[in-house]
C-alpha cells in the first residue's frame, strides 16, 4: 500500500538487498577518524507489542571502529566509526523513515552528512515493512509506522542519561516513500479510510505497491482500515522533509490544512514525470507552510544509496521490475544526492536554528 517496490518476491534479491543491507562489514576495523559516529538502538513500541531497533548517527570525534554501514551487491554502504566519541554538546535530532521495504542501512549517505553538520539521526526499522521482513498485511497497517516514531522518541526522551547528546526539544522527521507518509502524519496529516481502501482500484498510480498487494492475494477491500483515520500527530516534531510521500492523495485535505508547523515536500523528477502516487505539489498546496521543491533528472529510487557497478545487472537477473538503480536526465546519483545533501542540511539549519559551523570546523 506504501508507495515503493522494495518488497522483493525473489528470496535471493531478499537477501541481496535486505539483511546484507543493513548488516555492518566487520572484515576489517581499522580506527575511525571522521566525524560521523554510529551506535544501534531500540525501543519497546506498545502498538506492536514488541521492540523497534533503530541505528542512531551522532556527531562524532575520532575514535571507535571504522566500519561500513549498510552496503551489498548491489549498493555502496557508507563510512561510520562505531562507537567513536560522541562531539560535546547537544545536537538536534532528525528521525528518519525508510520506505517499505526499505531499510535503515540504505541511507547511510543523508545520515552520515546530517551527523557532521551537527545533527543526531535515528533511522528505526519499521516491523513489517523492512528489507527481509516485510508483508503485505503489514504494509496496509500504515498508522503503526507513525506510532513506531513516536515509540523511538519515547525511548530517547525517557532515558537522557543514555542520550546525554541528544537536544530533545528540537527534532525534526525526514521521510522518503512510505516514509514520507510517515513524517507527514506525524505533522497532523490523517488518512480517509475509505481512499485508502479504494486505492488500487483508482487507476495507474506510476508505482508497483498494488502489483505487490495483489502477487500476495491482498485486497484492501477486504480489510476494516478506520484505524488508518487516526491522529498519529507527534507535536514534538518541529518540522519535516518529505521526497514523495506515499498514499498521499489518501490524505485529507482538512488534515493538510490544519498542518501549522513547516514542511519541505520534495519530488524527484522533472514536472509531469513524477508518479501519481507520490506527487506532492496538490498536498503542498494545502499545507500552509509548505515549501514545495522539486529535484530534477531524478526519479524515485534516486533518494536510495549509489548503486554499483553491477548493481543493475544483478537486479536483472533476479528479475526485478523496478529501476532501482536508475536516474534520469545527464546526472548520475552522487549529483542528485548532492543536490539533496544541500536542501535537506540547509532547509534543517534554518528551521531548527542551526548555525553553518560544522562538527570538528
Amino acid at each position: 500500500m506504501v508507495s515503493v517496490k522494495q518488497f522483493l518476491t525473489s528470496a535471493t534479491l531478499v537477501a541481496v538487498l535486505g539483511l546484507a543491507g543493513w548488516a555492518v562489514c566487520t572484515l576489517t576495523r581499522p580506527a575511525y577518524d571522521g566525524r560521523a559516529g554510529i551506535a544501534y538502538g531500540h525501543a519497546f513500541a506498545p502498538a506492536r507489542q514488541d521492540d523497534v531497533a533503530f541505528h542512531i548517527w551522532y556527531p562524532a570525534q575520532p575514535g571507535g571502529r571504522a566500519v561500513t554501514v549498510g552496503g551489498n551487491g548491489v549498493f555502496h554502504g557508507t563510512p561510520a566509526g562505531r562507537n567513536a566519541p560522541h562531539a560535546p554538546g547537544r545536537f538536534p535530532l532528525v528521525i528518519i523513515s525508510h520506505g517499505a521495504g526499505g531499510n535503515a542501512g540504505q541511507f547511510g549517505w543523508i545520515a552520515s552528512t546530517l551527523a557532521q553538520a551537527g545533527f543526531v539521526v535515528v533511522l528505526p526499522n519499521h516491523p513489517g515493512t523492512t528489507s527481509g521482513n516485510a508483508s503485505a498485511l503489514a504494509a496496509l497497517r500504515v498508522w503503526e509506522r507513525p506510532k513506531d516514531v513516536s515509540a523511538v522518541l519515547d525511548e530517547i526522551a525517557g532515558n537522557p542519561e543514555e542520550y546525554p547528546f541528544v537536544d530533545i526539544d528540537r527534532v525534526a522527521a525526514l521521510g522518503f516513500s512510505a516514509g514520507g507518509y510517515t513524517a507527514m502524519a506525524l505533522m497532523g496529516a490523517r488518512v480517509d479510510p475509505g481512499r485508502l481502501q479504494s486505492y488500487c482500484d483508482s487507476g495507474d498510480h506510476g508505482m508497483s505497491d498494488c502489483a505487490f498487494l495483489a502477487h500476495f492475494g491482498v485486497d484492501p477491500q477486504d480489510f476494516d482500515l478506520t484505524d488508518a483515520a487516526q491522529d498519529l500527530t507527534d507535536p514534538r516534531i518541529r518540522t519535516a522533509v518529505v521526497i514523495d510521500p506515499g498514499i498521499v492523495e489518501t490524505l485529507t485535505p482538512r488534515s493538510l490544512s490544519h498542518i501549522t508547523r513547516p514542511m519541505a515536500l520534495i519530488n524527484l523528477g522533472d514536472a509531469g514525470r513524477v508518479p501519481r502516487g507520490v506527487d506532492a505539489v496538490a498536498a503542498a498546496a494545502l499545507i500552509p507552510q509548505a515549501e514545495f521543491i522539486r529535484v530534477n533528472d531524478a526519479i524515485h529510487f534516486s533518494f536510495l544509496a549509489e548503486c554499483k557497478p553491477k548493481g543493475a545487472a544483478i537486479l536483472r537477473d533476479e528479475a526485478e521490475p523496478d529501476p532501482l538503480c536508475d536516474d534520469a536526465g545527464g546526472r548520475g546519483r552522487a549529483a542528485i544526492h548532492a543536490d539533496l545533501k544541500r536542501i535537506i542540511v540547509d532547509y534543517l539549519r534554518q528551521h531548527m536554528s542551526l548555525g553553518e559551523r560544522q562538527i570538528g570546523s
